[in-house]
């Protein structure tokens, strides 16, 4: 999996490309928490539920189906998160099942099921170039840990930094 530090670097960049009257500070919060919702899925290994196991790691949580239950259950909170069903669900859906994209371009695992529940395959992209982060806190303060960090910084949060300015950009030109 992509950390838990990086995932909300797509909701993060959506929201300064697209700026705070198009995605409010309160739906980039729950964007944010979207992004790495799906990682829920890691308390199955306490329950005892193998990797593979449709609800197992890189399962059902990291399905489309999933991120449109995450992305719809955002639009019925449309009001508190300051915009409109539409948008709340789009950026929300977006957050969610971009997670999973990013874990498909891990270097380890057992892939991520995209359609579940209507299949258990496991998906992996070509392009693998996301050092496949450590489950838990301890082996991440590692060298391996560093391996990560310096993986994403490089493949998600330099691309994102780039949209991210490249909207911010083009919105003071528009102004």
């Amino acid at each position: 999996m992509a950390s838990v530090l990086s995932h909300p670097a797509v909701p993060l960049a959506v929201a300064v490309a697209l700026g705070p009257t198009r995605v409010p500070p309160a739906l980039t919060a729950a964007a944010c928490v979207a992004s790495v919702l799906p990682d829920i899925d890691a308390l199955g290994f306490l329950a005892g539920i193998p990797y593979g196991h449709p609800l197992g790691h890189r399962g059902f949580t990291h399905s489309i189906v999933f991120a449109l239950l995450v992305g719809a259950l955002s639009a019925l909170f449309w009001r508190p998160l300051h915009t409109m069903p539409l948008v709340a669900f789009g950026v929300v859906f977006l957050a969610a099942a971009w997670h999973g994209v990013l874990d498909a371009m891990t270097t380890g695992g057992l892939g991520v099921a995209f359609f579940s529940p209507f299949s258990n395959r496991r998906y992996f992209f070509a392009w693998r170039v996301l050092v496949v982060s450590p489950i838990g806190v301890a082996p991440f303060f590692s060298s391996w840990g560093l391996r990560v960090v310096r993986s994403e910084l490089l493949w998600i949060w330099l691309p994102c930094a780039v949209i991210a300015s490249a909207g911010a950009t083009i919105r003071a030109i528009w102004r």
